[in-house]
């Protein structure tokens, strides 16, 4: 029999789970069976079981996944110099959520599984290793912009971070549900509250651009 290929393999569990993906964007996670994902995928159980067990298994390949292409805007930040102000990094990661917040984009599934996280232990853990890990990265440009002068000795990083996180659900149900809401606003946003060490060198000390569609 011959050897099936990695990128075969690869392949097939994308299939997977741009099929699970967008059975989650449009029914959300409990209304999703595993049999809707055989359809959507157009693959036999056999073959969806071969690399997801269970629907879990899927929210978190998903989950891990969109916490991935995030979390590589904060790391390619952090391998600048300088480093971006944090109106920036803000701004880049609500850029890409914007991107990732399409019909079956991965980003609409975020509120459906925070909402699944506060009576489901199994998806409560998924959504605290993704939500950590972002945070973990927060930490570290803060901590960098600490040892670099551009914010207050003696800063709380950890604090710090937790309230940049939250920038991120914030934006994106804003995104979602309000739809009034862009990138630009954000990162603008921030511009007019951090003190201008924390912002991107460059950026004018007394004021910033009109938000995309402002006049």
């Amino acid at each position: 029999m011959p050897r099936v290929s990695d990128e075969y393999l690869e392949q097939r569990r994308q299939q997977i789970l741009d099929a699970a993906r967008r059975c989650f964007a449009r029914q959300g996670f409990y209304e999703t069976t595993m049999q809707d994902v055989f359809a959507e995928s157009g693959l036999s159980a056999g073959a969806v079981y071969r690399y997801f067990k269970t629907k879990d298994d899927l929210i978190q390949a998903i989950s891990a996944s969109a916490l991935g292409q995030l979390g590589g805007v904060i790391e390619d930040a952090l391998a600048e110099d300088p480093l971006p102000g944090l109106d920036e990094i803000a701004g880049r990661i609500a850029t890409a959520a914007e991107e990732f917040s399409g019909p079956d984009g991965p980003a609409r599934i975020g509120p459906a599984a925070w909402a699944a996280a506060l009576h489901d232990p199994k998806v409560a853990v998924i959504v605290r290793d993704v939500f950590g890990a972002l945070r973990t990265q927060w930490a570290t440009a803060v901590r960098r912009m600490v040892d670099e002068g551009r914010l207050a000795e003696g800063t709380d990083v950890e604090a710090a971070a937790a309230a940049l996180f939250a920038l991120l659900p914030g934006f994106l149900l804003q995104y979602l549900i309000l739809a009034d809401i862009h990138a630009d606003v954000l990162r603008n946003g921030l511009r007019a509250l951090l003190r201008p060490a924390a912002l991107s060198p460059g950026t004018p000390a007394d004021g910033f651009p009109p938000a995309r569609g402002s006049s």
